[in-house]
């Protein structure tokens, strides 16, 4: 499969590179991403993955490009719902079935580069994109000195939303506040400290921390730099504890104001739904700030965005049509379409600038936190898993000893991830619920071929969850949704590596 998709990806750029450059109407447009107003005319089948709620829109907005296109470009689109976190791993399944057009999460990005997924952006339309959109997004879709993929939002970041009938105004910017204001009313802090690296890293961005990833060419992880194990770590650990320790917490950035909480740490996406349960009650700021010794530490965040990919053709005129149509897709007047109808920020600064977008609250408290945002970048699988114990382990702790035994024990896992045995790294392990398990151990497999199978059956009720995955990493993982048990059983779970398919033998 790799030799394949190696020769369509060199074809490609051999066909590119043999096209000419030409101009229409007052746009500069190479063959990659566009060409002449009569080469590119003619009908198209053309199959695009998006996430639900964004169908029924997408669907719209293709024929409004019918419509609207100069070139005579007609697409007969197929539109399914695939979310933006499957996205990557079904294209990196299977390159040659994946959509032609598809959204996904700024952290598959390397992945898809590295599997031949994407098609590089023409020199014309990368300017392009580059000066329309903000240069963070912009950056998130470069690899090198290469656009790979379109900016589609600039909003994959959180904030605070908070119940003003429990919260008063003068509490919203501290973390000590918000607890006492919680506990008090019997109320819940909803926020992933325990579940979530993501949101458990708001504490260590307070304080000055980094965790940066450094890739070779090949997109393989070589090194980290990774501050967590350290005196500034230790502050945020501190921090972390008071959340962690207290009746209120809920580890959950889902909007519970339904269940109980009456502060919620989460993103744009529960915007509406908050809104519907909470009405006029409903608050927003950015986050607040924990002290420690006198000191006070704003918490940071992870800011990030979607991108919109576009498959690498062996047809240069194919390929060109699918660029226009990405181009549409990511204009202003798409963007704010989108806005408009599914809240999603816009990462075309024109779109930025709309009244109606400068309005929007929950935009606004994001725009206010991404002050003390870190731009996520390419992280290795395993970090996810390794860093969100950390909550935990600060939360059995009873001295400063203990805290930093925490960080140390996640820096020396952190370490051992630059000295796995090639035998660890290329084999399939399962996580999940399974023995009521939260997704913390990995089960052993064991391989005949390309057949992986548990070394043991285990008894699993209906509803308990799983994945495969390689090399103890999200980077590779089977299904693209998990696997969830239908019926009680006990079980061996077998995954064949050349077809990514998941099952169940009874044991």
């Amino acid at each position: 499969m790799k030799k394949v998709l190696a020769l369509l990806l060199a074809l490609t750029m051999v066909l590119s590179l043999c096209a000419c450059t030409t101009s229409t109407g007052g746009d500069d447009t190479e063959s990659s991403d566009g060409g002449s107003d009569t080469s590119l005319a003619g009908t198209y089948d053309v199959t695009l993955w998006v996430p639900e709620a964004a169908v029924s829109l997408t669907k719209q907005q293709v024929e409004d490009f019918n419509s609207s296109n100069e070139y005579g470009i007609v697409i007969n689109a197929t539109v399914e719902a695939v979310s933006e976190a499957d996205a990557g791993t079904n294209m990196i399944t299977d390159v040659e079935a994946g959509a032609d057009l598809y959204f996904f999460a700024q952290d598959q990005f390397m992945r898809l580069v590295q599997a031949g997924a994407l098609a590089k952006l023409g020199t014309s339309a990368a300017a392009s994109v580059s000066e329309a959109n903000s240069a963070d997004v912009v950056a998130a879709a470069t690899s090198g000195d290469e656009m790979y993929a379109y900016p589609l939002t600039a909003d994959n970041g959180y904030f605070m939303y908070y119940d003003k009938s429990v919260i008063p105004e003068e509490d919203v910017d501290s973390l000590e506040a918000l607890i006492a204001d919680c506990e008090a009313a019997g109320k819940y802090f909803a926020m992933e400290t325990n579940t979530s690296a993501w949101y458990l890293a708001a504490f260590f961005f307070a304080t000055g921390c980094v965790s940066e990833w450094t890739t070779d060419s090949d997109g393989a992880f070589i090194s980290v730099n990774d501050t967590f194990n350290s005196d500034a770590g230790l502050i945020a650990a501190k921090g972390i504890q008071k959340l962690v320790t207290s009746s209120a917490n809920l580890s959950s950035s889902q909007a519970e104001f339904a269940s109980g909480a009456a502060v919620v740490v989460t993103g744009i996406w529960n915007y509406d739904t908050i809104s519907e349960q909470l009405g006029e009650n409903m608050g927003v700021a950015d986050l607040p700030s924990f002290e420690v010794d006198g000191v006070s530490y704003h918490l940071g965040s992870y800011s990030g965005c979607k991108l919109l990919g576009v498959k690498p053709q062996t047809d240069a005129v194919r390929q060109a049509v699918l660029h226009q149509l990405a181009q549409y897709l990511v204009s202003e007047q798409c963007q704010l379409e989108r806005f408009n109808e599914l809240s999603w920020g816009p990462s075309n600064t024109a779109a930025q600038a709309d009244e109606a977008v400068q309005a929007n609250p929950g935009l606004t408290a994001l725009l206010e936190q991404n002050q003390y945002a870190t731009p996520q970048g390419q992280i290795h699988g395993s970090w996810w898993d390794i860093a969100k114990v950390i909550a935990d382990d600060v939360k059995a702790a009873t001295n400063d000893e203990e805290l930093k035994q925490a960080l140390t024990n996640y820096a020396e896992k952190i370490n051992t991830l630059f000295n796995l045995s090639d035998e660890v790294t290329n084999a399939y392990t399962v996580i999940g619920s399974i023995n009521g398990d939260t997704w913390s151990v990995d089960l052993e497999m064991t391989a005949d071929g390309d057949v992986w199978t548990t070394t043991e059956a285990y008894t699993m009720d209906a509803g308990v969850e799983f994945k495969v995955r390689k090399g103890l990493s999200w980077d590779e993982a089977y299904p693209a949704d998990n696997y969830v048990v239908e019926t009680a059983g006990t079980y061996y779970i077998q995954f064949n590596a050349s077809t990514g398919e998941v099952s169940l033998i009874a044991g």
